[in-house]
């Protein structure tokens, strides 16, 4: 007997239209999309291209306008709001750019905030909170305030709450936007631990450089996915080496262009150079000619 593994996420077709009449926009255009359970997945591609969306359909803060959705084994697409909301809760841990902790809570008050939604007694959901943060390495500034730390420890602590209910998916939004080279840092590699316990980590960036975390990079433009990439730890995906360079799109033609323009630019630069020469030439011939006329008068 063969043992079926089933995929954590599927989407089939999956479109999201937003307006009506003249005034819709297509922000997800017939996304076919499987993620493996432990899978690392970076989601890449410009502003505007969807990724915010597809986050929010595969995190079910939103609904597809046409096709069909499977998270874990049960079809999500068509849930009613209250539905949504459990599944949601109890599978998806959001870790968002600009943190989203409460400000009038301590550090650990907010990580135990979605234990409180879910029933937990006060001593529980301290326990597990206090845990969780010091699985994130900033259990001592449990009891101090958002406004009291830096960002990376904003982050860690935003990491912190996304984990404590034991998601099975985990989904991170620009993690490190708001974040020095060396904050971001620190949050990959804690991500990159996460994910090696077990965890399916989902992570939308602009920085190709933050590839070298993931297993897998997909890149999105005008709604669509256009590129899959697996990759291997430490390696930046050749996709987003790609987009670095700014190379995605380039073509014989474009070289070809390149080549003409510099040609051109060449060209008007040697013809400034030959009209500056004639023109000094003509300058210092007019300056001998009055120094000859001068000392004749003399």
């Amino acid at each position: 007997m063969l043992l079926v593994i089933m995929p954590l996420i599927k989407l089939e077709n999956v479109s999201k239209v937003f307006g009506f009449g003249d005034a819709t926009s297509l922000a997800l255009d017939s996304i076919n999309l499987v993620v493996q359970k432990g899978e690392f997945v970076a989601v890449m591609g410009p502003s505007g291209s969807g990724k915010s969306t597809l986050m929010n359909v595969i995190g079910l803060l939103d609904k597809p306008s046409y096709g069909n959705y499977v998270l874990d084994g049960k079809s999500v697409a068509r849930l009613r709001s209250n539905q949504a909301a459990k599944i949601r809760r109890d599978t998806v841990g959001f870790i968002f750019q600009s943190f989203n902790l409460l400000n009038r809570l301590n550090v650990l008050d907010n990580v135990a905030l979605p234990l409180a939604y879910r029933g937990f007694s006060i001593s529980k959901r301290t326990k597990l909170a206090s845990a969780m943060l010091s699985r994130v390495g900033i259990a001592h500034r449990e009891y101090f305030y958002p406004s009291q730390l830096s960002g990376g420890q904003l982050q860690s602590a935003a990491i912190a709450r996304a984990l404590v209910n034991n998601p099975k998916l985990i989904i991170a939004d620009e993690p490190t936007g708001n974040l020095d080279s060396v904050g971001s840092r620190l949050i990959m590699e804690l991500l990159t631990e996460i994910h090696q316990m077990g965890n399916t980590i989902l992570f939308v960036t602009h920085n190709p450089e933050l590839t070298r975390y993931a297993s897998r990079v997909v890149y999105m433009h005008d709604g669509a996915i256009v590129g899959d990439e697996t990759t291997p730890y430490g390696d930046v995906a050749k996709i987003a080496r790609k987009v670095m360079y700014n190379t995605l799109h380039k073509t014989d033609d474009d070289d070809y262009a390149g080549v003409s323009l510099l040609m051109h630019t060449l060209s008007d630069n040697l013809m400034i150079k030959k009209k500056d020469k004639k023109r000094n030439h003509k300058n210092n011939h007019l300056k001998k000619s009055l120094k000859v006329k001068k000392r004749s008068k003399q």
